[in-house]
């Protein structure tokens, strides 16, 4: 039976311009579905493993939608809880060449945002499994979420499950002070921690040594200050950081970086050429997830994550829709984009 993984966050509707339009050009927007934790349980459920994603949506069918946006690609959405409010709304506006791309939220008085404590039985929740994820965005909704994402953490604890996190700091939702206060105290359950380039500074103030990431200048063996930092702190097992060097909005250099019981790990850099950059970290913690559980040595988990993410940049959407097949074709060195007939 395949590994039962748990996600908690929020699922949210995605209005985008078509193509490279500008907001403000568009008469008409394409509606699709994601969110940080949903994202990874799509990654993990197309890999074959037994994915539940966990959230409070409302009754309507803009709410029973957002479920079968996940069902199609066969998430469990057994324990979702049904509710008040409405569905949180991002409006994305893809950025080309040095045009950077724009996200607008509307996502006040969402049903996860009115969430309760007693809307999830997190020991029914976590039987039988053996992962849970959460990220940084959630616990920056509001204090309430914040205090249901330590309470999944010691639930999940109480169960051995190993708990990751990616800190994906978002100062639109919080400032560094308080996602530092709050992360702080999360953190101090956590077994795997993910982070972009810029994260562990967001967050915890820790900050890589000759880096300039508007610039597009990332210096990879700063990095390895950081993990040892951030692994020091909060007793981490692993600490992944992907490091994205921005050459314009269409192309990037995607690598990433995996510390592991006090030894350092790097991956092969890519040259990507974007379609879609939104879900990119979110694909890499996934890749992350399924290489831990499939038993793979650190180089190969982080061969895996990276080559997961740069996939997901060529898709359209939140999703990333590979096969683990599809993956480990490019971790192994098949970079070549031949037609596979």
């Amino acid at each position: 039976m395949a590994e039962k993984i748990v996600t908690f966050g929020e699922i949210m509707l995605r209005l985008a311009p078509k193509g490279y339009e500008r907001f403000v050009q568009a008469d008409a927007f394409g509606a699709t579905y994601g969110g940080g934790e949903a994202n990874v349980a799509v990654s993990l459920a197309n890999y074959g493993f037994d994915a539940a994603f966990v959230t409070k949506l409302p009754e309507h069918e803009i709410g029973q939608a957002a479920v079968n946006a996940l069902r199609k690609y066969g998430v469990d959405t057994s324990f979702i809880a049904r509710g008040d409010g409405r569905v949180g709304i991002y409006f994305l506006e893809k950025g080309a060449s040095q045009r950077p791309s724009k996200v607008i939220y509307d996502r006040a008085g969402s049903a996860i945002a009115r969430a309760q404590k007693g809307d999830f039985a997190w020991k029914e929740i976590f039987a039988g499994a053996k992962w849970f994820h959460f990220t940084g965005i959630t616990p920056a909704l509001n204090d309430e979420l914040a205090d249901i994402c330590l309470e999944a953490c010691r639930a999940a604890k109480d169960a051995d499950v190993r708990i990751s996190c990616d800190l994906n700091y978002r100062n639109k939702l919080w400032s560094r002070e308080k996602a530092g206060q709050v992360m702080d105290s999360l953190c101090r359950y956590v077994d795997v921690c993910i982070a972009n380039e810029e994260d562990a500074a967001d967050v915890f103030g820790i900050r890589a040594a000759h880096t300039n990431v508007t610039a597009g200048e990332v210096n990879q063996e700063g990095y390895r200050d950081v993990a040892k930092q951030l692994a020091d702190r909060f007793g981490f097992q692993k600490v992944a950081i992907t490091l994205r060097e921005s050459l314009s909005a269409n192309d990037n250099l995607w690598s990433a970086m995996l510390y592991e019981e006090g030894a350092y790990y790097f991956s092969k850099k890519y040259k990507m050429h974007i379609v879609d950059r939104v879900g990119g970290g979110d694909s890499f913690g996934g890749g992350l997830i399924a290489a831990a559980l499939s038993g793979y040595k650190p180089q190969e988990a982080i061969e895996f994550a990276v080559a997961a993410s740069c996939l997901k940049h060529s898709i359209e959407g939140d999703f990333n829709l590979m096969s683990m097949e599809e993956v480990k074709k490019l971790a192994g060195g098949d970079a070549s984009g031949r037609v596979q007939r």
